[in-house]
């Protein structure tokens, strides 16, 4: 009965009024994503610079030389492990001299100048990280289960670790923000985008940062319905 039962706590009215209209701003953040890099994904630089070349010019400027950067499968999965200290590229965006990809790349770049400079909000973020992770997949049965049996101890542990998954993706908003600045700066300096190009770019950039925006606001809707739930049952 106890798994029959729990999914319609996912369909309370904290749910309907809270999180479903936040869910909606996540697919409409991920459709704007996908759309703009695609209309971008057909203008082409001017200067013919790909996305590869585009990092390796950002980062040679930087004084960056330990950075590999290498191509991967799938579509907008680019990003940059500073374990490895290696950016990954989709492929649509490795090879390509779209102002879609170079964006994306000098996007990818900014990542790896911040942990080059030692960036504080990245360095804030990845304390958070351990904890988020388990936030994120241990929270919400956690919390849910401690509000249908009435025991707070799970309801507060539940909120708590739900607590930093929302400030995890809090952090995540400048550090994001400020990849994409940096990059917009550098493309601009060194030239690897015209003025019309450029603005390109930036739709793309911005478009992207609305995704990050959106998973912040349903992160934070569903943590204040938990704290709503839990206090409805006390």
């Amino acid at each position: 009965m106890l798994f029959g039962i729990i999914p319609m706590y996912f369909m309370d009215s904290y749910y309907i009024m809270l999180v479903i209209p936040a869910l909606i701003l996540a697919m409409y953040a991920q459709y704007k994503v996908k759309n703009t890099f695609n209309k971008y994904s057909q203008v082409f630089s001017s200067r013919g610079i790909t996305g590869n070349e585009a990092v390796r010019r950002i980062l040679n400027g930087e004084g960056i030389t330990s950075v590999d950067v290498e191509p991967i499968g799938g579509q907008l999965t680019d990003h940059f492990d500073p374990r490895t200290n290696k950016i990954g590229l989709s492929e649509p965006v490795y090879g390509s001299s779209s102002v879609a990809s170079i964006g994306v790349a000098a996007h990818e770049a900014g990542h790896a100048i911040q942990y080059a400079n030692n960036y504080v909000p990245i360095k804030i973020r990845n304390s958070i990280l351990p904890v988020a992770q388990i936030g994120s997949t241990a929270a919400l049965p956690l919390a849910i289960l401690g509000i249908f049996l009435s025991i707070h101890v799970l309801i507060n542990v539940g909120i708590l670790l739900y607590s930093a998954v929302v400030l995890f993706q809090v952090v995540t908003l400048p550090v994001e923000f400020n990849a994409s600045n940096r990059a917009i700066k550098v493309l601009e300096s060194a030239g690897i985008l015209s003025d019309y190009e450029l603005e390109g770019a930036k739709k793309v950039l911005r478009a992207a940062a609305m995704t990050y925006v959106a998973a912040m606001l349903t992160s934070l809707m569903s943590l204040i319905r938990l704290v709503l739930l839990s206090r409805n049952r006390d």
